[in-house]
């Protein structure tokens, strides 16, 4: 009797874990067709399938968000349908950037940098450039 509970015990866990394991390749790939404005960035879409992990606001000259997004490859492009909308939403990538990580986007004054990496991607807003020089005069 013993035996048989035990066996019906290991059944039902291997069963659980089929499910779980077939649960998650459905959701492994993201769809693309839905999006939020990134936590840093309002007026730049993520999608919504992606999990913020990660967030450094207005600390010194680091302004950016990381998110894991199962799916994503550093070592390919962007998938169209996510440009397209980053595009709809108003924001143009910065020309001659071939090749270049991360992907720079304008919009207006605004600009955005978009790393992607394997499974995350991370929206920095980059610290303003200094238009004067500072401590470049000798104190007596």
């Amino acid at each position: 009797m013993r035996n048989s509970r035990m066996r019906l015990a290991g059944g039902i866990c291997a069963g659980a874990i089929l499910l779980m394991g077939s649960g998650c390749s459905i959701s492994d790939k993201p769809t693309w067709e839905s999006f939020d404005g990134a936590a840093n960035v309002k007026s730049f879409p993520v999608p919504k399938e992606a999990n913020r992990t990660e967030q450094a606001k207005g600390t010194g000259e680091l302004d950016y968000v990381r998110y894991v997004l199962p799916g994503l490859k550093e070592d390919e492009s962007l998938p169209e349908p996510y440009l397209e909308e980053i595009k709809s939403w108003g924001w143009q990538e910065k020309e001659d950037q071939e090749g270049t990580s991360p992907i720079i986007f304008e919009k207006g004054k605004n600009i955005v940098h978009l790393t992607v990496h394997d499974d995350s991607l991370i929206i920095t807003i980059p610290a303003p450039v200094k238009k004067e020089l500072q401590g470049l005069e000798s104190k007596k």
